[in-house]
């Protein structure tokens, strides 16, 4: 692995690159908190898909791109966006339905996308963000512009047909893609190994002749030493890469969901191993980084939270003649 580019951490990160890992996760980790409280307050209509215990995974890929690659994402979304830059107070406005949101209020929790921060959306469709990562890849190599296209996707993503036709032509095509599989172990609510014919994701790999890797997903320094690895060797035009990132969601498949599929011990067991935690303990032994120190981190975030959700509330609504624009266009 190369020297980090500007704006990247280093192969070995600080103690301040570290902590910034941990106040990408803890706003992360707000920002889906607080969703799940206004649901709870009535103050938007509908659910959504919560990647809290998941945050690393986001933190540490999304550490390793430059600010004008590009992802893709899925209906669990949010933690990518904020991770990749995209304005907590345009998503939150999003959330709520207000003109002001990143898709002027026309494509709520699911559908979130910022160009400007090289975020091609949020998807609601399982798996549909791995054939568009293959035109974005596309144009890159194109263009020779050096950009990577990163895709997100989940365990049960990798058993439709989109997973293997864009893996495919990916390799074919040897496009700079990196695929991340994040393996929640829940494909909704069937367990990974009910309907998983390999031992890993990531085994699947060798079929499409692009390297495999696994990274533990609770462990945001390893997250990010893989994703670091399968973005240099895709930016030195050398194919793209499978990422399989093993990690877990605590909440069930969407907000409402009570997840009875699971144990009490399952769940127990992976909030241990919180990424929060993990690098809380990392800062504190390694770095001596005081508690009181990270807990301000933490407080900072829900502020910046407190910020959004002002935003959003004091936004205008939609104007009624903006039911069709960007929906429609003249012809010719």
């Amino acid at each position: 692995m190369g020297k980090a580019k500007a704006g990247q951490p280093e192969t070995h990160p600080s103690e301040e690159q570290l902590l910034g890992f941990y106040e990408t996760m803890a706003l992360i980790r707000a920002f889906e908190e607080r969703f799940v409280s206004l649901v709870g307050q009535g103050k938007f209509v509908g659910t959504g898909h919560l990647c809290v215990g998941q945050e690393a995974v986001a933190a540490g890929v999304c550490a390793a791109l430059n600010e004008d690659d590009y992802v893709t994402s899925t209906h669990r979304g949010h933690g990518h966006c904020l991770a990749k830059g995209v304005d907590p107070n345009e998503m939150m406005a999003e959330l709520f339905g207000k003109a002001t949101g990143t898709c002027k209020g026309k494509g709520g929790s699911i559908h979130i996308a910022d160009f400007r921060k090289g975020m091609l959306g949020a998807n609601g469709i399982v798996g549909a963000g791995m054939p568009i990562a293959c035109g974005a890849g596309l144009t890159a190599k194109v263009t020779k512009s050096g950009r990577v296209v990163v895709s997100f996707f989940g365990d049960g993503a990798a058993n439709i047909g989109m997973f293997h036709e864009a893996l495919n032509l990916a390799s074919v095509w040897e496009l700079p893609v990196v695929f991340v599989c994040e393996n929640n172990r829940y494909g909704e609510a069937t367990p990974v190994e009910y309907a998983l014919a390999a031992d890993h994701v990531a085994d699947r790999a060798a079929a499409y002749r692009m390297p495999g890797t696994i990274a533990d997903g609770q462990d945001v320094l390893d997250v990010f030493a893989k994703a670091r690895e399968a973005v240099d060797h895709a930016r030195a035009g050398k194919g793209p890469v499978l990422l399989e990132c093993e990690t877990y969601r605590y909440y069930g498949h969407f907000l409402g969901d009570a997840a009875t599929y699971r144990s009490a011990e399952e769940v127990e067991s992976y909030r241990s191993r919180d990424p929060l935690i993990l690098l809380a303990e990392r800062l504190r032994g390694d770095h001596r980084v005081a508690e009181k120190q990270l807990d301000g981190i933490k407080a900072e975030m829900e502020a910046r939270v407190d910020e959004a959700v002002a935003f959003a509330e004091a936004s205008a609504d939609p104007a009624p003649d903006e039911l069709t624009a960007d929906v429609y266009t003249s012809y010719p």
